[in-house]
């Protein structure tokens, strides 16, 4: 945990050293690799649910049905 906070620390200091236009610009940046991250995971989820759903690994109900099944 000391190692990551030390490289947190490491990135924060090289951020602060950028100019204000660079720092906006790395915001950018990282804000556009954060959605695509979460858009893979998605991806990745998606195609699990289709395997999942032509497998009959899932079950169809209502929400009571599934309510009743979260309280079992």
């Amino acid at each position: 945990m000391v190692e990551k906070i030390s490289t947190l620390q490491q990135a924060i200091d090289v951020v602060e050293a950028l100019e204000p236009e660079e720092q906006a610009m790395l915001l950018d940046i990282i804000s556009k690799l954060l959605s695509q991250q979460r858009r893979d995971e998605l991806i990745i989820d998606v195609v699990q649910a289709r395997d999942d759903y032509q497998k009959c690994n899932t079950k169809r109900g209502s929400v009571t049905d599934l309510m009743t099944e979260l309280d079992e």
